[in-house]
C-alpha cells in the first residue's frame, strides 16, 4: 500500500464516518442522557463491533453472506428489528413533563439502561446489526491493498485508520450530544427530540429491512 492510496482511504473513510447513520445516532442520543463519561461504554461497544465485522469480513463471512441470500436476508430482518425497537424506545421515552425531578437528562428513561455494561452491550448490538457492514468492508477495503504485498500489515493498517477515524467522529457526536442536553430540560423540546430520534431508528430499521444484499 502506497501513502497515496492511505491518503485516499483516509479521506474516504472520514467522510464516510461522519455521516450520521445508527452508530452515531445512537451514540449522541446516549450522550444526551449520560454524558460523555459514560458514553464511552456505548463507543467502545460500538467500536467492538466494528472490529469483529472487519475481522468477519477478513476470515470470508463476507463471502458467505453474498453468497447465501438467505443468510443475509435472516440478519438483515434481526438487524432491522432491533432498530425499530430502538426506535419505538425512543419514541416512548419519558419526556419530564409529570414529575420535573425526573427530567433530569442524567438520568435515563429506563435506569437499568445506564450502566456501563447496558451502554456498552447496546452500542454493541446497533453496530453488529447491520450486515451490510461486512458486504461494505469486502468491496471497500480491497481497493486500498497492494495484492502484491503481504496483506495482512495492509490490512491492520486500514482497520487502525477505519476504528481511529470512526473513534474521533463518536466523540464529536457524543459531545455535541451532552451540549444538546441544555436545551432539552424542556420537556416539549425533549418529547420531539425524542420522537425524532425514535422516528430515523424506525427509518433505519425500514431501510435495512428493504436492503438487498
Amino acid at each position: 500500500m502506497t501513502l497515496h492510496s492511505w491518503w485516499l482511504f483516509s479521506v474516504a473513510v472520514f467522510l464516510l464516518c461522519a455521516i450520521p447513520g445508527p452508530n452515531m445516532l445512537h451514540v449522541l442520543t446516549r450522550s444526551v442522557y449520560f454524558g460523555v463519561r459514560r458514553t464511552t461504554a456505548t463507543m467502545a461497544g460500538c467500536l467492538l463491533a466494528l472490529l469483529v465485522a472487519l475481522g468477519a469480513s477478513v476470515a470470508g463471512l463476507s463471502a458467505a453472506l453474498a453468497a447465501s441470500p438467505r443468510l443475509f436476508g435472516a440478519l438483515r430482518v434481526v438487524g432491522a428489528c432491533y432498530l425499530v425497537y430502538l426506535g419505538i424506545r425512543a419514541w416512548r421515552a419519558h419526556d419530564g413533563s409529570d414529575n420535573p425531578a425526573q427530567g433530569d437528562l442524567d438520568t435515563a428513561p429506563d435506569p437499568t439502561s445506564g450502566t456501563a455494561f447496558a451502554l456498552f452491550r447496546g452500542g454493541f448490538l446497533v453496530a453488529i446489526s447491520n450486515p451490510k457492514l461486512l458486504l461494505f468492508a469486502a468491496a471497500f477495503f480491497p481497493q486500498f491493498i497492494n495484492p502484491a504485498a503481504p496483506r495482512l500489515p495492509q490490512f491492520s493498517i486500514l482497520v487502525i485508520t477505519f476504528a481511529t477515524i470512526e473513534t474521533a467522529w463518536y466523540m464529536v457526536y457524543a459531545v455535541g450530544g451532552r451540549k444538546m442536553a441544555a436545551y432539552l430540560s424542556r420537556p416539549t423540546l425533549k418529547r420531539t427530540f425524542n420522537r425524532l430520534t425514535g422516528g430515523i431508528f424506525i427509518g433505519f430499521g425500514a431501510i435495512l429491512l428493504r436492503a438487498r444484499a
